[in-house]
């Protein structure tokens, strides 16, 4: 599955986003246990976890509850961290009310707010799925994993490269609906003019390498094609798990009053 949507620039603002998303069950899996929402001003991506398709119920309930939210199609709300905690916490309940804790789904992803008077983005994540910016030349993660191989790599136990195929590199420390820990850490940043977001499955990062991964967004100026062109690299390298992208593109940023 593909797509993408433009929203025109506020004529208030002048802000334009344009997102193109895509998502593939992979070549190892039977079942696609990712689900994504990507309408402005909401973007994430959930990676459902639980056997008999227990997970792909869980990520749709997941962003099913962001995409009923009031911010649904509201253009930059003032929306704040705690505001957004609320509805992370929502969308734990539903899990773990219709899958009795056998189903979980990592959360990453951002919503583009009003914050002091300008466009913002508002960074959050549960689990290992990522968030990444690509702004003013500089690439990186925004996200940080929450999982033991990252924790082991805080430490210094381990390298990041060793990280890649460690055997417990898939366990996650953090997931909505399986009543364990559930609390999402937040970023808040200001929308910068040319600003490329790319939110993901591991399915992604786990088949990519960061510096690929920057490759491709550098490269491919179009986010619809840029998003089939990391599915499509995904699947070259051999596409053990579901793999979901949304890359988000934000120009015309207002000047700072």
């Amino acid at each position: 599955m593909s797509g993408s949507i433009e929203v025109p620039a506020d004529a208030g603002q002048g802000l334009r986003v344009v997102c193109g998303y895509a998502t593939h069950t992979g070549l190892r899996r039977d079942n696609n246990e990712d689900s994504l929402i990507a309408a402005d001003p909401i973007f994430a991506v959930a990676d459902g976890m639980g056997g008999h398709e227990a997970g792909e119920v869980a990520s749709g309930l997941c962003v099913q509850t962001l995409g009923m939210s009031a911010i649904a199609g509201t253009r930059l709300p003032r929306l704040t961290a705690e505001d957004l905690d609320e509805l992370v916490q929502e969308a734990d309940a539903r899990i773990r009310q219709e899958t009795s804790g056998r189903a979980g789904t990592t959360l990453s992803g951002v919503v583009l707010v009003e914050a002091a008077g300008t466009p913002h983005w508002l960074f959050f994540n549960v689990g290992d799925s990522r968030t990444y910016r690509l702004s003013q030349g500089q690439f990186g993660q925004v996200t940080v994993d929450h999982s033991e191989v990252q924790e082991l790599v805080d430490t210094g136990q381990i390298t990041e490269e060793q990280a890649r195929t460690h055997p417990r590199r898939h366990v996650v420390t953090r997931a909505l609906g399986t009543g364990d820990d559930a609390e999402p850490d937040f970023w808040l940043l200001p929308v910068e003019e040319g600003d490329r977001i790319l939110v993901c499955s591991d399915g992604l990062s786990g088949e990519l390498t960061d510096e690929e991964i920057c490759g491709i967004l550098a490269a491919v100026a179009d986010p619809q094609e840029a998003a089939d062109t990391l599915i499509e690299a995904t699947l070259r390298s051999g596409a053990r798990d579901n793999v979901s992208v949304i890359v988000i593109d934000a120009t015309g940023v207002p000047a700072a009053p």
